[in-house]
């Protein structure tokens, strides 16, 4: 008895922790969500203000011989604000997913303030036209205000980002998880959050399903087992679930989520295998009868040659531009050690077909002798072939590979023929990855699944890439390429 006493006081020692948790995490979150709309109209605001004074301190356009003041512009101010505001909640840019790319939300943001602007000034001719209000908005005044307000929005938002990062990495703004399952998967759930405090999660216990157990897992407590949902979930003040059961039958999976709905408990499921198999599902129609597609690719038609015609582009543009740089390369490669420039070794790309990939050469002559695998602090590297790794400037010669069509400029990383030949038997869809070129950098790369990394994972980044491309997704690679390369912050480059 005395025992059990302890353990109940301990328990509610804990439930109370997390309920206080919880309540400072919804404060946090109102604070943040009210924060990012004054964030907005003091950017706003600002970008009008900037763009007055830049459009005197910098006449790109024909000047007015006398600038009306700033006072006079209070009521375009506040319909160019509240427009675009509105347009803000109404595209949903306040209900901020838990992660998004910097990237794709400036271009929403690039597009809302856009649209906004050009409305705030047709509606202006509109509403103020005969009253005491109307006065001429300069076209080149708009575009001034237009310019900077994009700019000093994105810069808004980007502190905004930032300082919730920093909350949730500090255990402020973080809700309160739950794993549903104890199998391998949910242990690697489990590893990809606590690699990623930013999410913002704190993982509370797991559940088991197949009978009752105690102790812990990964660190974590085995809190209970399916029938205890309802009261784990009110106990721990749970705010997110995530059931990682995959190879369970479809009413079970129903059964668990029922169980789950709790209040406002946000419920996850991670996918069963034929969800991670299959891909992408689409439904056609044969004569009446649906079938399931479960091998669609993105890259088809005009995208395809669209893309080609990209990579020649930038291909070429890299070549003439950073031919200096190259031959300087080449020479100090060759001062070392004497030794060849270039590395070409044979790689797998498009549909299984080898191809012989071309690198600078970063490591010792012998070096394929040693090991075949590169690991970070690896004794084969040259000093010189240290720093290019570092930046990924051993790559640049694969320009030449694009140029030719053996590559791209952005897909997945090719792969020795010996490692493909073993590992498609086996990673699941492995061989997949190979409907598209092989590029120079990717959707895995940029996220740091290269060298001695899981190749699970980088396949799965792989093939998402392959069935979700588009334009934007190529830049958005490229510029976060760019960026990493330029901070030398590439993860895993070794």
């Amino acid at each position: 008895m005395a025992r059990s006493a302890a353990s109940d006081r301990i328990d509610r020692s804990i439930s109370e922790q997390l309920a206080a948790r919880t309540v400072r995490a919804r404060r946090a979150k109102f604070f943040m969500a009210v924060l990012l709309v004054v964030i907005d109209v003091a950017m706003l605001f600002l970008g009008f203000v900037l763009g007055y004074y830049a459009r005197e301190a910098l006449p790109f356009f024909p000047q007015p011989e006398a600038q009306p003041p700033l006072l006079q512009f209070v009521p375009t101010v506040i319909l160019h604000v509240g427009t675009i505001i509105t347009l803000f909640y109404f595209n949903r840019l306040y209900h901020l997913k838990r992660t998004f790319s910097r990237f794709d939300q400036a271009r929403n943001l690039v597009g809302v303030v856009t649209l906004g602007a050009l409305l705030a000034n047709g509606v202006q001719e509109l509403v103020f036209r005969n009253t005491f209000l109307e006065f001429t908005y300069p076209r080149s005044l708009f575009f001034y205000v237009w310019f900077i307000s994009l700019i000093t929005t994105v810069l808004g938002r980007d502190f905004h980002r930032w300082l919730t990062l920093k909350l949730r990495r500090r255990g402020i703004l973080t809700d309160n998880l739950l794993i549903v399952g104890t199998n391998n998967t949910a242990r690697d759930v489990i590893k990809s959050i606590q690699r990623s405090p930013s999410l913002g999660y704190h993982i509370v216990g797991l559940v088991n399903g197949q009978q009752k157990a105690s102790g812990k897992i990964l660190g974590l407590p085995i809190l209970g087992d399916y029938p205890d949902l309802p009261n784990i979930i009110d106990q721990y003040h749970i705010a997110q679930v995530i059931i990682v059961v995959p190879q369970t039958r479809g009413d079970e999976i129903v059964e668990l989520v029922t169980l789950c709905h709790r209040g406002n408990v946000d419920v996850k499921v991670f996918p069963d295998i034929l969800a991670y198999v299959a891909g992408d599902l689409n439904v056609d129609d044969l004569g009446g009868t649906p079938l399931l597609t479960v091998r669609d690719i993105a890259l088809r038609g005009w995208r395809l040659s669209f893309k080609r015609g990209l990579d020649i582009f930038g291909a070429l543009v890299g070549i003439i531009f950073l031919s200096p740089l190259m031959l300087l390369t080449a020479f100090a490669i060759w001062r070392y050690d004497k030794g060849n420039v270039f590395f070409i070794q044979e790689r797998m790309g498009l549909d299984g077909r080898p191809f012989p990939m071309v690198k600078f050469r970063s490591m010792r002559m012998d070096a394929d002798k040693i090991a075949n695998w590169t690991v970070e602090n690896d004794p084969r590297i040259t000093p010189i072939g240290r720093t290019m790794r570092k930046t990924n400037w051993d790559e640049i010669p694969q320009l030449f590979n694009v140029l030719l069509g053996h590559m791209s400029l952005v897909g997945p990383r090719p792969e020795q023929t010996e490692h493909v030949l073993r590992l498609r038997q086996k990673v699941p869809r492995y061989m997949e990855r190979h409907r598209e070129k092989a590029g120079m950098t990717g959707w895995a790369q940029i996220h740091g699944l290269r060298g001695d990394t899981s190749i699970e994972e980088r396949v799965t980044y792989d093939l998402w890439y392959v069935e979700n491309w588009s334009l934007w997704l190529d830049i958005k690679i490229i510029l976060r390429t760019i960026i990493q390369t330029l901070t030398m912050r590439s993860r895993n480059a070794y």
